[in-house]
């Protein structure tokens, strides 16, 4: 059940359906930002949101799943493959370079609802990608 809530939120991300993927967030959710900070609440999840979709354009592929034993906690493996559309807060100017980087994440579900969401990517192979001429 839990394993299928994580499905249903990367299938809301690829299809760019973001109240999809926050409707399986609790109103308390933890987001631990690669690099950054620990931001707490469903509505801080939707400003990270909706920045993200005016900087990046990605597609997650390869997506594999596992949980642990009791299910309350999955780690997902994938492959980001993305487009840099606007440059975004202390990042290289963006023109449409394109990406792809492995990555993972990690999340808690209780009650039907995620309450955790942890995300890892390489950031410097990241900026290598986009800093490229």
């Amino acid at each position: 059940m839990n394993k299928a809530i994580v499905a249903e939120y990367y299938r809301a991300f690829n299809a760019g359906d973001y109240p999809g993927m926050l409707a399986l967030l609790a109103d308390d959710v933890v987001h631990d930002i690669n690099q950054g900070a620990r931001e707490v609440g469903r509505a801080r999840f939707a400003t990270f949101l909706k920045q993200m979709h005016e900087c990046y354009r990605e597609q997650l592929v390869d997506i594999v799943l596992l949980t642990d034993e009791s299910g309350a906690r999955i780690a997902a493996e994938f492959t980001v493959e993305g487009t840099y559309l606007k440059a975004d807060a202390n990042m290289p100017p963006a023109h449409g370079q394109r990406y792809r980087l492995p990555a993972g994440a990690f999340f808690e579900v209780q009650g039907g609802q995620i309450t955790r969401v942890t995300t890892y990517y390489n950031a410097n192979a990241w900026l290598a990608q986009v800093s490229a001429p």
